[in-house]
């Protein structure tokens, strides 16, 4: 089956790899990770473990270091391979390059040389955890992707706030060391639903759908609950239209096209909000 497609040479294969469960590779991921000539990654280590999970030899490739710190000068190496007709792979650690980790700017250098990207499907705890949580009833089709927020400080605030304006699903990713801030934070947030996904496909998923506001006291009921890495989407927010509200849209219309903090400001200004 997966044969039956051309894998051109000179072409930068985009390979998703599992967030958990090492079953969910695809069968045409694991035949391009045995056709590929080199493989780029965010830690050669892990994928190399990998590589050696799924019966795969590591031997007789190219293996490339690239990862958030040296993403330039590793896609310039990329490049290079690329250039010599070779087939190289790239693979972050979890998930689908490109999305909250390393790869998007390997995969725009590599169209900037002129050069092909092919991107294989496969696992994603954003798509995972949105499948699972049913939170578009009140918006139809659309979310908004955050990614991780934040660290801290006036821009975690002002994120958060931004996001709990928009009436449409939210999907976020946080880490364990901070998922008890994020509890604090939506602690008073208005009436909207939350789908936790944690550590999933893993041994110990979890899927928990509760009020937003509810998240601090989940944490708390089990030690176990603040372990593991987090898919979060907070529901939409219903209006009596079905839609989010005017003030709302002047926000959003505003965000595509200046900064956060002008947007904010000109659209306190236009609205009174």
């Amino acid at each position: 089956m997966a044969s039956a497609q051309d894998y051109p040479a000179g072409v930068l294969y985009l390979v998703a790899t599992p967030i958990g469960n090492l079953a969910d590779i695809t069968l045409r991921s694991l035949y391009v990770l045995s056709l590929v000539d080199g493989v780029a990654c965010e830690d050669t280590r892990h994928s190399q473990q990998l590589f050696r999970a799924l019966g795969l030899e590591t031997s007789g490739r190219t293996w490339i270091p690239l990862h958030q710190h040296n993403e330039a000068e590793g896609a310039a190496h990329v490049i290079d391979h690329l250039r010599q007709g070779k087939r190289i792979a790239y693979l972050s650690d979890a998930g689908v390059p490109g999305i909250s980790d390393p790869g998007s700017r390997l995969a725009r250098l590599t169209h900037q040389s002129g050069l092909r990207v092919m991107a294989l499907p496969g696992a994603s705890s954003v798509t995972t955890a949105l499948s699972a949580s049913g939170a578009w009833v009140a918006t139809g089709s659309e979310f908004v992707f955050q990614g991780f927020l934040p660290a801290k400080g006036q821009d975690r605030a002002m994120r958060l706030q931004l996001m709990l304006k928009d009436a449409r699903p939210q999907c976020l990713l946080e880490a364990p060391h901070r998922i008890q801030a994020l509890a604090q934070e939506l602690s008073g947030c208005p009436v909207r639903g939350l789908t936790i996904g944690r550590e999933l496909t893993k041994q110990f998923e979890e899927i928990v759908t509760l009020p937003a506001a509810d998240l601090r006291a989940w944490l708390q009921a089990s030690p176990q609950h603040t372990r593991g890495e987090f898919a979060l989407v907070i529901h939409a927010q219903a209006t009596p239209s079905g839609t989010p509200d005017a003030d709302d849209r002047v926000l959003r219309l505003l965000l595509a096209e200046v900064p956060v903090k002008t947007a904010v400001k000109l659209a306190s200004e236009i609205t009174g909000q």
